[in-house]
């Protein structure tokens, strides 16, 4: 009993310096740098009952020299436990290590890179763990750019296992993604943990992104789920995988649209710039692809530059998404190429984003019967055929070309073609996107002459003096056109003082 007695006295008070050495020995040669421990606390009621906190893990000393003087990994607090014996064997094995509040903080290439070669640590493991669980943690990707901030992840949960020196860890993680707002799920590999450079560890895994609230985008609606898999470095991640966002919608319109995406990505972990290489996409009933990048701008956001093109689209679809008026103001067959870019702030996205481009309208139909029908008795006075100019007339096939510019909620047409059997339609002016209010002016060519586009002979045989004003350049006419008004109640009528004759393209 005395004999028992004295070896518990020793290993209360000799368990805390032993076990304090072998952690700040184990880890700093396991990651070749300087370790610090503020406390550790040791219980031998129940085993080896291990507490400690304030644990700071620094670069290696070459990094530190070239400017990496914050800790590398800072735990709040860690616990474990591990068998008495273990006191007496090299190295100790332990099962389960539970570690809270850790922040790890990697210095940016630039500074790593700048380090000379050093002199490794000598040091021996003396603590052996199978599994580490990390709660409310945080990872820091440092820059030295200045139009950058650092990249910082919130890692809510996370589980590793087989964390040895020299082969992957295996992980599950819970990262929580703020803007949009959700959990990501995560399960794969890490490491081996770089020493001398640990952004150029790998990370490889599988992902789940479930119930993304877009609303907290401002301007966007809807839930997003998103499933993939990735590979690369910290600094370099590949990327695939596929999103679904049964009711996107912008608040332009408000209206909401299925919207699916296939992609391929590298994610820069240094910066937080990610490329999309490309993007397949499904609005609706249409497919179109886009290429480009999402920008971290210091400070104030993102910035998103993309090439979008639409080979064979519903104009419907586009104009559902982006536009109140219900129906669509038009169906049709639509090509697009244009260039997006979403500036960072905290305006509205529909306020942000900017289009330019060109495209291309066909088998085009107007939804509103009294437009639909001035279209179609358009061309058949056009073509000669007034008598035939009826409300309910047969239904013509037009086609659109024209350049565009969208920003702040306006499209602007520098020229807009318009072309329908017997009349060419050339136009330039605006239209808002909240269908309130639309502005163009233009000229109408005409295969018939002017006398040839009334049904009354009376009123033919008056005109004809007049079809020598009008012809012009090959046309049968050529007539200053302005359309105007809103989408409940547009207006057609001439514009015989030319009055827009300066927005003309030349």
């Amino acid at each position: 009993m005395i004999v028992l007695a004295a070896v518990g006295e020793i290993l209360v008070h000799r368990a805390g310096p032993i076990l304090k050495g072998r952690v700040i020995e184990t880890l700093s040669a396991r990651f070749d740098s300087r370790v610090e421990l503020d406390g550790l606390q040791v219980s031998v009621i129940k085993g080896l009952e291990v507490s400690g906190d304030g644990l700071r893990i620094f670069a290696p000393d070459d990094v530190v020299a070239a400017g990496a003087t914050q800790p590398l990994i800072s735990l709040g607090r860690f616990t474990f436990h591990a068998n008495l014996l273990g006191l007496f064997v090299k190295p100790m094995h332990v099962g389960t290590v539970h570690v809270s509040n850790m922040t790890i903080q990697i210095p940016p290439r630039e500074v790593r890179r700048q380090g000379a070669p050093h002199q490794r640590r000598t040091g021996k493991m003396k603590i052996v763990v199978d599994r580490i669980v990390f709660d409310d943690s945080r990872l820091i990707i440092g820059t030295i750019k200045p139009d950058k901030d650092p990249k910082n992840f919130e890692l809510s949960h996370i589980v590793m296992r087989n964390v040895g020196p020299n082969h992957p860890w295996e992980y599950d993680a819970t990262l929580v993604n703020a803007i949009p707002k959700g959990d990501i799920r995560a399960q794969g590999t890490f490491g081996p943990w770089n020493n001398e450079s640990p952004g150029d560890s790998t990370v490889t895994g599988k992902y789940t992104f479930d119930h993304a609230d877009l609303n907290t985008i401002k301007g966007i609606g809807g839930m997003l789920s998103s499933v993939g898999e990735f590979t690369g470095q910290l600094n370099k991640i590949d990327v695939n995988g596929t999103t679904e966002t049964p009711n996107f919608s912008l608040d332009t319109a408000n209206h909401p649209m299925s919207l699916k995406t296939k992609f391929h990505a590298i994610v820069d972990g240094t910066s937080g710039d990610t490329y999309l290489q490309p993007v397949s996409a499904r609005l609706g009933g249409s497919d179109f692809t886009c290429s480009g990048a999402v920008i971290n701008i210091k400070g104030k956001g993102h910035r998103i530059d993309l090439d979008v093109n639409v080979p064979n689209g519903q104009i419907q679809d586009f104009l559902q998404l982006a536009v109140k008026t219900v129906p669509a103001v038009m169906t049709g067959r639509l090509q697009m190429k244009t260039k997006l870019e979403i500036r960072p702030g905290k305006e509205s996205v529909s306020q942000k984003i900017g289009l330019k481009g060109g495209f291309r309208l066909q088998q085009i139909h107007f939804t509103n019967p009294e437009v639909e029908d001035k279209v179609d008795m358009l061309s058949m006075r056009a073509e000669g055929h007034p008598k035939d100019a009826k409300p309910g007339a047969l239904d013509v096939h037009s086609e659109m070309v024209g350049q565009f510019v969208m920003a702040r909620g306006r499209l602007d047409f520098s020229k807009l073609d318009y072309s329908l059997p017997g009349a060419d339609v050339t136009l330039a002016g605006e239209y808002t996107l909240d269908g309130e209010r639309f502005e163009f002016a233009g000229k109408v060519r005409t295969k018939a002459a002017v006398s040839q586009m009334v049904a009354s002979r009376w009123k033919s045989i008056l005109l004809k003096p007049v079809d020598p004003f009008f012809k012009k350049n090959g046309a049968g006419a050529e007539i200053p056109v302005k359309v105007s008004g809103t989408k409940t109640a547009p207006k057609f009528g001439l514009d015989l003082h030319h009055k827009a004759e300066k927005n003309l393209p030349k």
